[in-house]
């Protein structure tokens, strides 16, 4: 009897667990775990990611969840092209806001805590990325707003992977995301491969790209900036290029931006109009730098040797066990005004 008492129960908890299931799909609510998905820094989860983004596809969009854990492996959202379902909106969203481990001396830990997307990979895709499409509605771009939120990202030390590569989706919102190369920024050793913590997506007649709470440590470009991109409270620490603005058709406005022992804080490589509010900036004083880390000593605050941007910024620059300073380090920027906060226009 009590067997059959047992039996019974764990058929109710069986047929409950999957009407959840059910009914979160049905919501649009995809949870990870229900498509094998594991956080425990061991299993390689990118065959449940790709089940459950697949599933979200089907369903015309959602909100693809991942609790609290370190979950291996790539997310890939699979492209999104004719016929329908096209213009969906593809969510990844973790249990809980990430806490962004960087500053400008000492070495601190990174921990895993929180929700961790982690891939060691030497060659291949981001970490998250948007697929190409082969059937576009135009240009290759995949029909995908993508909002990814409240996830660490994390790679490792030199990496020859990227972060965060949007460059295919049509549209993105970033918030509340840490992506960093496992070790605190300033131990961080020199990128020798071209990879980049965060590429927003390049589409000119339909991008749309809201960054928000978004910090980037330890690549060789902290954030790719494309079309239409709206920014605040950034932190772009020990890149070699903080921002790079490539080419845009449309202008983008950043708010606040923290940008700390980068070999070149903000970099233009193609023609772009943009303006940064507060550029706050802190480069290596006297003996903040060792054998390992003096590749972060600054080189410029501003580098746009081809005279490419078109832009204005109102700066704050800090030198270490020193303060505020005056000077500001620019490499080129003609069309560029730049301004000291409390000077004269």
């Amino acid at each position: 009897m009590r067997r059959l008492h047992f039996l019974y129960f764990m058929l109710i908890a069986m047929i409950s667990y999957f009407l959840l299931a059910i009914t979160q799909a049905q919501a649009g609510v995809f949870n990870v775990r229900d498509f094998g998905a594991v956080g425990d820094d061991k299993t390689d989860n990118s065959p449940a990611f790709t089940k459950c983004l697949e599933a979200l596809i089907a369903a015309g969009g959602g909100r693809m969840v991942l609790a609290d854990g370190v979950y291996r492996g790539r997310i890939i959202i699979p492209a999104v092209s004719k016929p329908l379902p096209s213009w969906i909106t593809v969510e990844i969203v973790g249990e809980s806001e990430p806490t962004p481990v960087f500053g400008t001396i000492g070495n601190f830990p990174l921990q895993n805590k929180g929700t961790i997307v982690k891939c060691l990979a030497e060659s291949g895709e981001a970490v998250i990325s948007a697929a190409k499409s082969p059937n576009s509605l135009y240009g290759g771009f995949s029909a995908v707003y993508v909002v990814i939120r409240n996830v660490e990202v994390r790679t490792y030390d030199n990496p020859s992977i990227s972060g965060i590569d949007l460059l295919y989706a049509m549209q993105c919102r970033v918030e509340n995301v840490f992506i960093n190369t496992g070790v605190y920024n300033v131990q961080a050793s020199q990128p020798t491969d071209s990879t980049k913590g965060l590429v927003t997506p390049v589409s000119n007649n339909a991008a749309l790209t809201i960054l928000r709470n978004v910090t980037v440590t330890g690549y060789h470009t902290g954030i790719m900036v494309y079309e239409h991109t709206d920014a605040d409270n950034i932190v772009v620490g020990s890149n070699i290029h903080g921002l790079d603005f490539s080419t845009a058709h449309h202008a983008s406005r950043f708010g606040r931006v923290g940008a700390y022992r980068n070999t070149h804080h903000v970099t233009v490589s193609g023609k772009h109009g943009f303006s940064i509010e507060q550029l706050n900036t802190e480069q290596p004083g006297p003996g903040q730098t060792t054998d390992q880390n003096k590749w972060q000593t600054l080189v410029s605050d501003l580098n746009d040797p081809q005279n490419l941007g078109s832009a204005d910024i109102n700066y704050w620059v800090v030198e270490g066990n020193v303060g505020a300073v005056e000077k500001f380090t620019r490499n080129g920027g003609a069309n560029i005004r730049t301004r000291r906060i409390g000077s004269a226009p």
